[in-house]
């Protein structure tokens, strides 16, 4: 469907894309991984056409994508930015907008903006202003304004970074149902593994501007590959010695003890996801295995998002809604508890 050769693209001095050569086949789901400053953004705004190659060429069905009739090149994609992108008026205006642009009738709009809202979660706030949205709803109007238009290449920057529960829940299995579309496909960017993992055909791991890492997700999954490994270790991971007792092993990291669901002995290296552990003020009732009572250093706050990082002796950063810290009045300096389950710990 769709093909880079040998693209490069620079921003004065900075190499953003470098000699990146990518097929991509109609009907997939490709998932683009990478840190912030891999290159992740421009590649989709490349593919939308919104911006243009240093060198290189840019193929859709074999032909050139020519820039010059932007219009026409656009009509055929979609790219929802990672920022939501609200206009005035109602839910369903909002969704509706590009169909008017394009000239439909009022039922033909109605059907697809109904299917569009059904989708993403948003029947029943159809005629709420727009503006008034929380973060996780406003990116789900943008999504659903964007895939109603029905083109054959959808871009999705960040879908799912700082969403609520909610949100995070009906975005994923949106884009799991496109798996089951042939007629659409779908190109993610992201810095999350678990999201690419539970969400893509495809794969391709980007560093510094370059593509390190491609293939099926299941084969870069199973990979021991230094770039995956390398990537994979971002947020609370520890290294410490490992003891097999009971059936699971615990791993003592600076004299904090974390309980993993494996068997291993000797060196060990574990990461537990954010988004995973639970914080408390008081200790839980809970069959989880680890319990760790620790101070909050920090307190980072993405609108429904927030992160905290909290001191057990090694330092946990922990993925909370912005309703639980309220509810809790959590601030820094104050004693919490934060607890996951055995089965949370993966080996690195």
């Amino acid at each position: 469907m769709m093909e880079l050769r040998s693209v490069s693209k620079r921003f004065g001095e900075i190499e953003a894309l470098r000699d990146m050569t990518l097929e991509i086949e109609r009907g997939e789901v490709i998932t683009v991984l990478g840190p912030n400053g891999s290159g992740k953004s421009t590649l989709l705004r490349i593919l939308a056409a919104l911006e243009q190659t240093t060198s290189g060429e840019v193929l859709f069905d074999g032909k050139n994508v020519d820039l010059k009739d932007k219009g026409s090149w656009r009509k055929r994609t979609t790219l929802v930015f990672q920022r939501p992108v609200v206009l005035r008026g109602s839910v369903f205006d909002n969704v509706a907008y590009g169909l008017r642009q394009r000239g439909l009738s009022n039922d033909e709009i109605e059907e697809r903006v109904s299917g569009a809202l059904h989708l993403l979660g948003l029947d029943a706030l159809a005629e709420r202003n727009a503006k008034s949205l929380s973060g996780g709803e406003k990116q789900r109007l943008s999504i659903a304004r964007a895939v109603v238009l029905e083109t054959d290449l959808l871009l999705l920057d960040e879908p799912t970074v700082n969403l609520d529960p909610e949100s995070l829940d009906i975005v994923k299995k949106f884009i799991l149902g496109l798996r089951e579309r042939p007629d659409i496909t779908v190109v993610l960017a992201t810095h999350d593994m678990e999201i690419a993992r539970e969400l893509s055909d495809k794969v391709l791991l980007l560093s510094g501007g370059r593509v390190v890492e491609i293939g099926s997700t299941r084969d870069l999954m199973l990979s021991q590959s230094t770039e995956m490994a390398r990537f994979a270790r971002t947020e609370n991971v520890f290294t410490g010695v490992s003891k097999r007792v009971d059936g699971v092993s615990r791993i003592d990291v600076d004299g904090v003890v974390i309980v993993g669901a494996f068997s291993t002995e000797g060196s060990t290296t574990v990461n537990v996801r954010p988004e995973d552990i639970i914080v408390s003020r008081r200790v839980m009732a809970s069959s989880a295995r680890n319990n760790l009572r620790g101070k909050i250093i920090g307190v980072e706050e993405l609108e429904a998002i927030v992160r905290l990082r909290v001191d057990v002796g090694v330092v946990f950063t922990v993925q909370i809604t912005r309703r639980s810290l309220e509810e809790m009045g959590l601030n820094v300096g104050q004693e919490v508890y934060i607890t996951f389950k055995a089965s949370s710990v993966r080996l690195l």
